[in-house]
C-alpha cells in the first residue's frame, strides 16, 4: 500500500528528485498524472516525465503534487 506525502517546498521537490521518487499530480481535485518522475522545478513550474519521450509541464500554483511512498 502506498502512502501519499504532499510536496510543498523547494526542499520537498529536491528530495523527490534526489530519490527519483514517483509523484501523483492533482488539478481541480482530479488526478491529471500518475507514476511521474520530477525532472526539474522552478517557482512557477514543475516538469515531470512519465515515459521515455513524455515530458509534461505543470503550473505549481494550480496543481497539487504528492509523492507516492511504499509502506
Amino acid at each position: 500500500m502506498a502512502r501519499n506525502q504532499r510536496l510543498h517546498s523547494d526542499s520537498d521537490f529536491q528530495e523527490v528528485i534526489d530519490r527519483q521518487g514517483v509523484v501523483r499530480i492533482f488539478k481541480d481535485d482530479h488526478i491529471v498524472d500518475s507514476n511521474a518522475v520530477v525532472l526539474r522545478f522552478s517557482d512557477t513550474t514543475v516538469v515531470v516525465q512519465t515515459r521515455v519521450s513524455d515530458l509534461t509541464y505543470y503550473d505549481r500554483e494550480a496543481c497539487e503534487f504528492f509523492e507516492m511512498k511504499k509502506r
